[in-house]
């Protein structure tokens, strides 16, 4: 019995040194050489691992850019300068991310909306929209749970007391994690370079009246903005005001006329700032 047990882990010692010996041969045999542009590329981006790139992580982006199955511009929390020097690691031509920053489509504050009651289930955006469709009677409007900024890396969103998330526009990165996390999809990523005029509420419900009843600031489908804009650049879409970007002149007319105040200038009420700020009465400077 003793002799078979000894026979046995011989024989089990043996053949491990020789499955390993084996191993050892064919992974030198065909091992694949990894081009040093990758760890050179690994070394250039900033280590966020926010995902924005649409890789798994710093590491999973640099293997993409450097066995060439990526863009050299897809690090958003990098920016223009990260996509410059991937660019220049991989030896071609720059093709510098557009610098974009996260934008609010929803002022829809605790005392602009109108709440359904008290909300007691799980305390997530997401959670919120499937048990009730929505925490307020518009059903467009933000739930205010924060959702997206747990889910945001670099400190640029923080819900304020207004039951809103703010965002930072000096950290921001345009990585769109928010945007993705989103239930009622009211952030969107916008070139922080864009100037004109854009619309802060997302109810594309085309009655007047159903709006008034659940929000103080949202669009009323009035058209005013359509008609007075001297330009032709504001078009409905969906029962919301469509700003072309080609044709605005950031005048400010429809920012003038629009009789609840969605309508906000890029450069000046939402960018100008460095927190979005939704618009409270009397108030001037905020967005």
């Amino acid at each position: 019995m003793v002799a078979t047990i000894f026979i046995t882990i011989g024989f089990s010692a043996l053949l491990a040194f020789v499955v390993g010996l084996a191993l050892a041969f064919f992974n030198e045999k065909f091992k694949v050489e990894r081009d040093p542009k990758i760890d050179e590329v690994r070394a250039a981006l900033p280590g966020a691992n926010c995902g924005g790139c649409g890789f798994p992580g710093c590491d999973g982006y640099a293997e993409a850019v450097g066995t060439g199955r990526a863009a050299t511009n897809k690090c958003t929390a990098g920016g223009a300068s990260t996509a410059e020097t991937v660019a220049k690691i991989m030896g071609v031509s720059d093709s510098a991310a557009e610098d974009k920053v996260a934008v609010l489509l929803c002022q829809g504050t605790k005392e602009k909306t109108v709440s359904k009651g008290d909300y007691n289930g799980i305390q997530t955006c997401r959670a919120a929209k499937l048990s009730t469709g929505s925490v307020k009677t518009c059903s467009y409007s933000c739930q205010g749970l924060g959702d997206c900024t747990l889910v945001c890396k670099f400190d640029a969103l923080e819900m304020g007391e207004d039951g809103l998330p703010h965002v930072n526009y000096e950290n921001c990165t345009g990585c769109g994690l928010c945007v993705e996390e989103c239930p009622q999809k009211i952030l969107t990523l916008v070139p922080r370079s864009r100037v004109g005029s854009i619309v802060l509420c997302s109810n594309r419900t085309t009655l007047k009246a159903s709006v008034i009843k659940t929000c103080k600031v949202g669009c009323i489908k009035c058209e005013i903005c359509v008609k007075s804009c001297p330009e032709g650049a504001i078009t409905m879409v969906n029962g919301i005001p469509v700003t072309d970007y080609a044709k605005c002149t950031s005048c400010g007319i429809c920012v003038e006329k629009c009789p609840t105040k969605c309508y906000k200038l890029l450069e000046t009420d939402v960018f100008g700032t460095k927190k979005m700020v939704p618009v409270m009465e009397g108030a001037e400077e905020q967005a």
